[in-house]
This record gives C-alpha cells, structure tokens and sequence, in this order.
C-alpha cells in the first residue's frame, strides 16, 4: 500500500504538486497541491439528490441507502462530483489537489480484473480559469508518468473532446435530447464491435439506421494532429460550431502534449465518450496493451487504469447562484493496477518484501528480554526501523528464519558474551556472515551498509 502510494504521489514531485494539509482560507491558489483524505465536506454518504443525475447511465450503479430518519442517502459513486460540492460550498475558484480514498459502484464485481464494489480511485484535479488547454496537458503528463514510473508495460492514452461528440452527432442529425445516451453507447466500442453497437443505437436509442451508419463513419477514426487537421478540413464537421471549437483544443493539446514528449502514448479516438454526463470539454482514458507474458497463458485484463476529463459546469451545480469554476481532472484506480502487479509477481515467482524492516534484534539464549528491549529502543531512537519477535525467549533459528523469509536484510545479535565485551553481532542475512560490533559504533555501521 504504502509503497503504491508513493509511486502514485511520484507523479506529483514536479514543480506545483506538492503537499499543504488544508485548503486556503481565501481560496487562492498557492503554488501547491491539497492532499484530501478525509474532508468533512466530503462524506462518504450523501444526500441522494446531490448524487443522482450526475452520472448518466452509471447511475443505476449507485448505492442508494436510508437512513433512520428516512432521509434518503447515498455513497460516493466518485471523488469528483463530492469535489465540486466541496469548491462550491467553501466559494473556492482555484484549487489544485489530489485525493485518495474509497468509492462505491454496485456493480457486478470481478475480482481477477480488480473490478470490485468498494475500491480505492486516486484524483487528481484542477480548478480555476486558467488558459486552454495548458491544465488538460498536465493532467495527462502527470498520467503517463504514473504508468511510466509502475513499470505496468505499453500504455495508451485515448483522448477525445465532448464537443467533437456532441458535432459529430448534430452533422449526422441525431437530435440534441439524445446526445448523452448516444455517447452512452459509444462508449461501448471497446468492449463490442461495431455492429453490436450499431444495434443498440438503432435498437434501444431509437436512432435511424442511416444516422447510426454516419455516426459509424466517425467513431471508428483515431490517430493523432493529422487526423485532427482532416478533420478540420471535413466538409461537414468544419460548418459545425461544436466541433470546430473542439478540434481547435484538441489541436492545442497535441501541440502541448508534443512539447512534453509524450505523444507517442496518446492516441486521439473518436470512439471514447465517457458515459458520465458532467464532461463538458476534452476526456480521457488510460488503458494497458500487450500484456502478454512468458509465464501466464492468458493476458491480464483489467480494462482501462485511469479516465478522467474536463467538467466546467459541475461546480455550477451546487453553487446557491449557479457561479461556475472550470475544472479539469484525472482518477486512477489503484485496485485495478494492484491486480495487474500481483497477477505479474505471482508469475514471476518473485519475492516481495512485505515490511520495510532493516534490522532484527535478537538473542541467542534464554532470560535475554531486556537486553532486547534496550538495544531494540537504542535502534528505535537512532531512526532505524528495527524489529523483534514478541516472545521471551524466542530460539535463535526461529528468529534467523524469521529474517530469511521477510526479507530482512540485518540481524542484531545480543548474547551474554556480547554484553560482557560491548559489543553486538551484526549478521548480514544473505550471506551469514556475522561480525562484531562496538555498541557505541553499531547505529553508523547499520546505516553504513543499508546505503544504496
């Protein structure tokens, strides 16, 4: 856990990612980044009205509860909607944070592919007016550095643009009430072909075969600044006002994203829609390739690791005014990387230390309790994060195994000759060899040779 985390938080270490432990009092945006674990302004459960129609089709995956006063509740779906509420309530216009803690979908789980119904997301968001598309650009660097840094194998970045959507729908004459339902099924196209999808836009949206079929020619497309600069030579797309205005963003964002480096991961696709209904400008996914090894017949197949987009009008929502705050924002799923790391060491057959202990104390013969506690807390006070076993008189190869088979890589030998001579035997696990050390030395030694 604590190491993931720390893998997470890497993709913050750059310049205005860091940490301050509470929002500003005024709601100015300090050169820093608020980490939200638990924040009172956002529960866990929720009144059901502040959750429900935020979502799109998702909704049916809500948790809806009552209480014993019977006010109706229910659990965060995600940590985005309850962060709008929370910049609309405490009236802050720029905020910069990010955010780790649970969320709920009732969903069907599938536990091989880290899909479960209480699971851990890591946000990511930025909040405030700022100029096009330089916030959406590092939201995404901060992404691929992420995946990059957990070493997962080849990524994809998919992204799209909600107005690009929302013209190509409007050219091929699908009207303006069934563009977020038409989106819900669009973003299907990478879980069924196409044709599985044509069905269900003709079948259950009601849309007519030959405005399914335009709508195909479309969604089907993915590349990158080339693909945009066709589009924008499109006959129709380029008389449409919506998707003009997204193309042109989506232009900037490569040119952006270009000067990060980090194009060769990103795919523009026209076939990601993002079901949920607050996105109103760009959206994006992360999704692994190939990963295929030596040792497993069958991929791992977790599905996308991260999605996120750009939503300036939620804030809006719970503002008593309607006062709007454009927003921009990524999550990750921490569930479903852990399955693909766990998936990946069980077949590697490797080894993976489950404590961060540097140093065991132990004792080789019996009624030696108390030279242990005094060397263990000597250690303790030094900054060495050292160990014993919670038994009197624990044998020696009980307490030699116990290192061996944790990974600790120094054992800490107290005995009587020991403290007759002032000394302690310091054991290297690996290789067993075991030297003398003066007491007074022993702290500089362990340091010494824990040193990368």
């Amino acid at each position: 856990g604590p190491a993931m985390l720390r893998l997470l938080a890497a993709g913050f270490g750059g310049e205005g990612w860091a940490l301050w432990s509470v929002p500003h009092p005024g709601g100015t945006l300090r050169p820093r980044v608020t980490l939200v674990l638990c924040c009172p302004d956002s529960p866990l459960a929720s009144p059901q009205e502040m959750l429900i129609g935020r979502y799109g089709e998702g909704a049916k995956l809500i948790y809806e509860l009552q209480d014993q006063g019977g006010e109706l509740l229910a659990l965060r779906y995600d940590l985005t909607v309850p962060f709008a509420r929370y910049l609309a309530m405490n009236k802050i216009t720029n905020m910069k944070r990010y955010h780790v803690a649970k969320v709920y979908r009732r969903d069907n789980p599938a536990t091989t592919r880290g899909r479960y119904r209480e699971f851990y997301q890591c946000d990511f968001d930025i909040a405030g007016q700022f100029d096009p598309m330089i916030p959406d650009a590092e939201c995404l660097k901060v992404v691929h550095e992420i995946l990059s840094d957990l070493q997962l194998g080849d990524f994809l970045i998919r992204v799209n643009h909600r107005q690009i959507l929302n013209g190509v729908f409007a050219v091929c004459g699908i009207p303006e009430s069934k563009f977020i339902t038409t989106c819900s099924t669009v973003d299907k196209l990478d879980k069924m072909p196409w044709e599985e999808v044509r069905s269900e836009m003709v079948g259950e949206k009601g849309l007519s075969p030959e405005a399914a079929d335009r709508i195909g020619e479309y969604v089907q497309l993915h590349g990158g600044l080339d693909l945009i600069e066709r589009l924008l030579q499109d006959p129709k797309l380029s008389q449409n006002k919506l998707a003009k205005e997204g193309l042109g963003d989506m232009k900037l964002l490569f040119e952006y994203l270009t000067l990060f480096g980090i194009t060769g991961k990103v795919s523009f696709d026209l076939s990601l829609a993002r079901g949920l209904d607050y996105y109103t400008g760009v959206i994006y996914e992360a999704v692994l390739l190939q990963q295929e090894n030596d040792h497993v017949e069958e991929p791992v197949s977790v599905g996308s690791v991260a999605g996120g987009g750009r939503y300036d009008g939620l804030v809006g929502m719970f503002d008593p005014k309607g006062r709007k705050v454009p927003c921009v924002g990524v999550s990750i799923g921490i569930e479903r990387i852990f399955s693909i790391l766990e998936q990946r060491v069980e077949a590697s057959g490797e080894k993976v230390r489950t404590t961060e202990t540097q140093v065991l104390v132990a004792t080789p013969h019996k009624h030696l309790i108390a030279a242990r506690l005094k060397l263990i807390s000597e250690l303790w006070d030094a900054g060495i994060k050292a160990e014993m076993l919670y038994k009197k008189d624990p044998k020696l190869l009980k307490q030699l195994q116990y290192c061996e088979d944790t990974g600790i890589p120094l054992a800490a030998i107290v005995g009587e000759q020991e403290l007759t001579d002032g000394v302690v035997k310091l054991r290297d696990v690996a290789t067993r060899e075991e030297v003398d050390i003066p007491r007074e030395k022993l702290v500089d030694e362990i340091r010494r040779r824990l040193e990368p």
